[in-house]
């Protein structure tokens, strides 16, 4: 039964072409470059490449150089392979920090002794792909479910008469309280 579901999910599954670059062996740890990559994973291509211009960390650059290697090989497959690809509608679909092999350095410690530590260097892999679906821009809306959001707003009606009532007698109420004080 499980391996008919997967089947029908790869039946309904749309074809997206998804193009990368990498950057291997950077001399960054993972997390940090991590920092940058959340800023512009989901993002389309234009703005990712604008927020990572004015990044003001170190790996910034890099990943600006990685990002338009993998815009450049859009293009080039997209004409190499006769695709009809929208270049404006490249979003950033993936965007890792894998960890590289680390290097294992000695820093010099107190009375003879040395301390061990390690020089982490990063593989930075990101993907573009064009968003599914985005050829629309404008949203259509139907009839049938305006008719069902004109049912809560007579019961946001109602409700908000309430609170307008017990205000109203609040109000009503403090000008006999104040002529109590005053007597």
């Amino acid at each position: 039964m499980p391996g008919r579901t997967i089947r029908k999910a790869e039946a309904m599954a749309v074809e997206t072409q998804e193009f990368r670059a990498e950057a291997r062996f950077q001399r960054v740890s993972p997390q940090k470059a991590r920092l940058v990559l959340n800023l512009v994973k989901g993002q389309g291509v234009q703005s990712a490449l604008e927020t990572l211009r004015f990044t003001k960390k170190r790996i910034a650059p890099v990943i600006h150089k990685v990002l338009t290697s993998a815009l450049d090989n859009a293009k080039y497959l997209s004409d190499e392979r006769g695709l009809d690809l929208d270049v404006d509608n490249l979003f950033v679909k993936t965007a890792l920090a894998n960890e590289g092999p680390r290097m294992k350095r000695i820093r010099p410690a107190p009375m003879g002794r040395a301390f061990r530590y390690q020089r982490r260097l990063t593989h930075i892999i990101v993907s573009v792909a064009e968003r599914p679906g985005s050829v629309d821009l404008v949203t259509k809306i139907d009839e049938a479910p305006a008719k069902k959001a004109a049912k809560p707003a007579k019961k946001a009606a109602k409700t908000a008469s309430k609170p307008a009532a017990k205000t109203a007698g609040k109000t009503a109420a403090k000008p006999a309280k104040k002529s109590k004080s005053a007597a």
